[in-house]
């Protein structure tokens, strides 16, 4: 009998599973201090739900802030997360985030191609919450040239179909507000021309976006960096299993085109694989109101799927569901493209815009539109009447939309008509005629229309508060006066959008340590394991305090575990 054939074996100090911000970020520390790296990527292109999503940081007493400034007391984001994660703050794990962010942004700036942009205009979700910031705690890569990413550009994820206009990726702040002014103002005109035009001549020479924005601005920027430095990065590579002996982890066998390979990792093994969104198992199990797995729209790429959570638990990890939420909650529409294949659109942007109100199918509103995505889902998934499938409606008018655009529908230029004639939205010419194509009561409907509107025509929302704190006036039309969230919804024709439970990711996640090491069911740090990104359980408790809570964490955990497993103790 022939002996099956053993595996090829390469030896490294760190093995990083995943390309995500998490993951890369510690490869890119890691190997800056010294250590021989290898990522692997279980998909064809690195990068992740990271280059999926709008990149944004939150990164409280950044660099970028000081400079502009905005100089405040650490004790400031403590406050606020203390009030806003309540029995769930861990002062450990809230603490080193604290610490080690600002000096993360600090690293890459001063030691790679990874560069940033201030989002010192974006306030903390809360307004009202005892230490909410106003500005200065939010980051986002800089603009990237891909002519400089050279041959790896390749290599990496494009930017998601359904937010991109015609694979052109959007940068949240002037670039969209160009976008969104475009027939109103030259200035606007003038940049979305050239944006547009330069798009056009790399589609055609290249084949794909040349000008990175967002989170594949923030993915090549750090892969880039990572092959600057020496790290071995596989694509089409996933870890079929960890290799441990008696001390702890020592490895993984990765599974390529060429057959199996063996990793020894003589320091560490980190999960940086993005959690489970697309974990269908554990989806009915930790998600509510989730019966099946199937009733939510996760917006992370279907390879997304817990790989990292179930190594860890191989090696006697454990995951933390002891949360507020185990779920990234995002109000996600389903998209049927012209090819026949179904795609989610994320709500970020015209909620808080005025003249559009979210109802269940009782035509009741249940939440302040222009608060947070996460918030707007939590209160869809308690308040949607029993019995029945989680969703809402945005309604609005002919005018918002040609204003705005609504869901995948753009605004003018970009014709409405084929989203009406797809099915995604639904028009009528009264509201009763809107709610009985939706399925909405038609009572509750214009009862909740008629009450919206005598407020709204003085700007006032006494039922929600819309446009009542500094982050919904930032999320509304700053030209639109009294109330940059506010405006009646009186004239037809109607549009509305159906919008469901979807996510941007998880929370649930492997139980670690300060420094991100996995923990054992006896609390303990397994050797030689580590996790970081949404592998590690969430640190804000399952709750969602501001934009970028989950890649802030990643990067600053990614930070620290590169730092750890080398054995640093002074900052760079």
């Amino acid at each position: 009998m022939t002996a099956a054939p053993q595996p090829d074996v390469i030896d490294c100090d760190v093995l990083i599973v995943g390309s995500g911000a998490a993951g890369l970020s510690a490869a890119v520390t890691a190997a800056w201090h010294g250590q021989k790296v290898i990522v692997v990527e279980k998909d064809a292109v690195f990068g992740g739900a990271t280059a999926w999503s709008g990149g944004w940081a939150w990164v409280p007493c950044n660099p970028l802030a000081k400079r502009a400034g905005i100089i405040e007391d650490v004790e400031l984001p403590r406050t606020y997360l203390k009030h806003e994660l309540g029995e769930r703050y861990d002062p450990a794990m809230i603490d080193a985030f604290l610490e080690a962010g600002p000096r993360m942004v600090a690293f890459f700036e001063r030691h790679t191609r990874l560069q940033f942009a201030d989002g010192n205009a974006i306030a903390d979700i809360h307004g009202d919450t005892p230490g909410a910031g106003t500005g200065g705690r939010s980051v986002i890569a800089a603009p990237y040239n891909g002519r400089e990413v050279g041959k790896l550009l390749k290599r990496l994820r494009k930017t998601m179909r359904e937010t991109s206009f015609m694979g052109m990726p959007i940068m949240a702040g002037p670039d969209l507000a160009a976008f969104l002014n475009l027939t109103r103002s030259l200035p606007a005109a003038w940049h979305v021309t050239k944006r547009f035009g330069r798009h056009l001549i790399d589609l055609a020479l290249h084949g794909r976006a040349l000008q990175l924005v967002n989170g594949v601005a923030l993915v090549a920027r750090l892969a880039k960096s990572a092959e600057d430095l020496g790290v071995l990065l596989w694509e089409s590579a996933p870890v079929t299993s960890l290799t441990q002996d008696e001390a702890g982890v020592t490895g993984a066998v990765v599974k390529t085109a060429r057959g199996d390979i063996r990793i020894r990792a003589r320091k560490a093994v980190v999960l940086a694989a993005g959690g489970f969104a697309n974990d269908i198992e554990r989806r009915k199990a930790l998600f509510p109101r989730t019966p099946t797995g199937h009733e939510h729209l996760a917006l992370p790429p279907l390879s997304v799927n817990g790989d990292g959570l179930t190594l860890g638990e191989s090696a006697g990890g454990q995951i933390n569901s002891d949360l507020h939420s185990t779920v990234a909650w995002a109000p996600v529409s389903r998209v049927t493209h012209s090819d026949g294949s179904i795609g989610h659109f994320p709500h970020i942007i015209e909620r808080a815009k005025p003249g559009i109100i979210g109802v269940l199918s009782n035509g009741q509103r249940f939440v302040n539109e222009a608060n947070g995505y996460y918030d707007y889902v939590t209160a869809m998934v308690e308040q949607a009447p029993a019995g029945e499938p989680v969703a809402s409606w945005l309604i609005c008018t002919h005018d918002f939309q040609r204003r705005y655009g609504l869901g995948i529908s753009r605004p003018f230029p970009i014709p409405v008509g084929p989203f009406i004639q797809s099915g995604y939205l639904k028009s009528a010419y009264t509201l009763e005629g809107l709610a009985r194509v939706c399925g909405i009561d038609t009572k509750g409907l214009q009862t909740t229309v008629d009450d919206y509107n005598r407020h709204a025509q003085t700007g006032q929302d006494p039922q929600f508060g819309r446009g009542s704190t500094p982050y919904n006036r930032k999320q509304g039309d700053p030209l639109h006066k009294p109330n940059p969230c506010v405006a009646p919804i009186s004239k037809g024709p109607f549009y509305a959008v159906k919008v469901e439970p979807g996510c941007f990711g998880t929370f649930a996640g492997l139980k670690t340590n300060e420094h991100t090491q996995v923990l054992n069911a006896d609390g303990q740090a397994i050797k030689g394991l580590y996790a970081a990104g949404t592998d590690m359980a969430s640190i804000m408790g399952g709750y969602y305090p501001a934009g970028g809570i989950n890649l802030g964490p990643a990067l600053t955990f990614g930070y620290i575990a590169g730092r750890h497993i080398a054995g640093v103790t002074q900052y760079e």
